[in-house]
């Protein structure tokens, strides 16, 4: 059963005026009778995408009037609104803790009936299952696009020096010093902006602890001091082949050095090659899966759900809200967003992908693959802001404590629901 515990209340209190509040611009139009659909999804940087889409989707469809707002800051407004129950039909949002805020929310509505679900790649539906607080009945969003990190490379570089792609930790290492042998850095971290600490991190993450580690650690099975320990080593000794001073250089100026050849390698995901192209819109990128492990068989992809589409239980035509969601799914909607953003798509269908996703493709393809740990962490635990301070003090045993410490703080409310939901149910 769902839990009744609202934490959205708590979660959302005092977090902008209500003068802040986005009202579409279709609420009130007159469209000559049509069901209106209100979407608001949370992708700026996909507004011209999302343009196309609505201008196609309304000249197909005699029934159905659909608005998509691409506000800044989507996420914040779409809180805003919920408090005051101004909720749209429809919301883009990605995988994260704020998903499973809405779903312990009871304003999500269930779309397990919804036809097109059984077109996505059961993987994605996992990992979205994967960050339900406690097991609820129903699901309660279709994975649209996910994204990809690990290790970005300068393809041509490779090929001129003739290095092969590692498989196992030992092997990434050992490339490490012959890039540098050869004088070539071989990394670039830009760790100036906390959150570029999380890339390697969450890479590192789905090879070496497991999956569902946080909710382990909610159930009082282990913790991250155990769990973390091989990650936080490992990124200390990445550090020796990174930039002098990494945290003097932002992610920007990390983007514009790899894209001028200034490294060989980049530890961060597929989103950010739009900025490197800026840069250099000739480079050719391609990317390999980060290899953790000291077994090439224990690499696992780090990929999360990037934009999923929820129905609001406040939607007053279900059927509506499933025919945009047919439209957004369609073969030619799908490969026109992963055209325009460089993303990997959640529908289990043949599409072409980005170049720069060569490499990944074999996992892809396998659903081999593991969400973002940080996508279970509090934003109240700055753990980017953690990772930074570790890397620069360099002592092991006092982050994975402070981790523990702050970890029971920040999550007692989600601690205290699961062993509600043990004592009623068992594990």
């Amino acid at each position: 059963m769902k839990s009744k515990k609202t934490m959205l209340n708590l979660f959302l209190a005092g977090i902008m005026p209500a003068g802040a509040l986005l009202t579409g611009c279709g609420a009130g139009a007159d469209n000559s009778g049509k069901i209106e659909i209100e979407l608001v999804q949370y992708k700026p940087e996909a507004v011209a995408v999302f343009e196309k889409l609505e201008e196609e989707f309304n000249q197909t469809h005699d029934n159905i009037h659909l608005t998509i707002e691409s506000p800044n800051d989507a996420t914040t407004i779409l809180k805003t609104r919920f408090i005051r129950e101004d909720y749209p039909d429809i919301i883009g949002i990605g995988g994260d803790i704020n998903f499973s805020y809405f779903i312990d929310s009871n304003i999500l509505a269930d779309v397990s009936d919804y036809p097109g679900l059984a077109s996505i790649k059961p993987a994605y539906v996992e990992i979205l299952e994967g960050l339900e607080f406690v097991p609820t009945e129903g699901t309660y969003g279709v994975p649209y696009v996910a994204n990809a990190a690990g290790v970005l490379y300068n393809r041509a570089m490779f090929q001129e020096h003739g290095w092969e792609i590692p498989t196992t930790w030992d092997e990434f290492i050992s490339l490490c010093e012959e890039i540098q042998a050869a004088g070539i850095q071989p990394l670039y971290f830009g760790f100036k902006d906390t959150w570029t600490c999380l890339a390697p991190w969450n890479a590192l993450a789905v090879d070496l602890a497991p999956a569902d580690v946080c909710k382990q650690v909610n159930r009082g099975e282990t913790n991250f001091t155990t769990e973390y320990r091989e990650i936080a080593e490992k990124m200390l000794q990445l550090l020796q082949y990174g930039e002098d001073g990494p945290f003097a250089y932002g992610y920007n100026d990390a983007c514009t050095a790899f894209a001028n050849g200034e490294s060989a390698m980049f530890t961060i995901g597929s989103y950010a090659v739009s900025q490197i192209k800026s840069v250099n819109p000739d480079m050719d990128i391609d990317s390999f899966v980060m290899p953790g492990n000291d077994n090439a068989d224990g690499n696992v992809l780090n990929s999360g759900v990037d934009l999923q589409f929820c129905v609001m239980e406040a939607c007053e035509n279900k059927e509506a809200a499933y025919e945009v969601l047919d439209f957004l799914l369609s073969h030619e909607s799908v490969q026109f967003y992963l055209d325009d953003q460089n993303a990997v798509p959640c529908k289990d269908e043949e599409f072409e992908l980005a170049s720069m996703l060569d490499g990944m493709k074999e996992y892809i393809t396998a659903g081999k693959m593991s969400d973002y740990q940080d996508h279970y962490y509090p934003s109240e635990m700055a753990v980017d802001a953690q990772i930074q301070t570790y890397l620069i003090n360099q002592d092991v045993d006092a982050f994975l404590a402070k981790f523990d410490k702050d970890w029971m703080r920040y999550n007692r409310d989600i601690i205290r629901m699961v062993e509600k939901y043990q004592a009623q149910n068992g594990n």
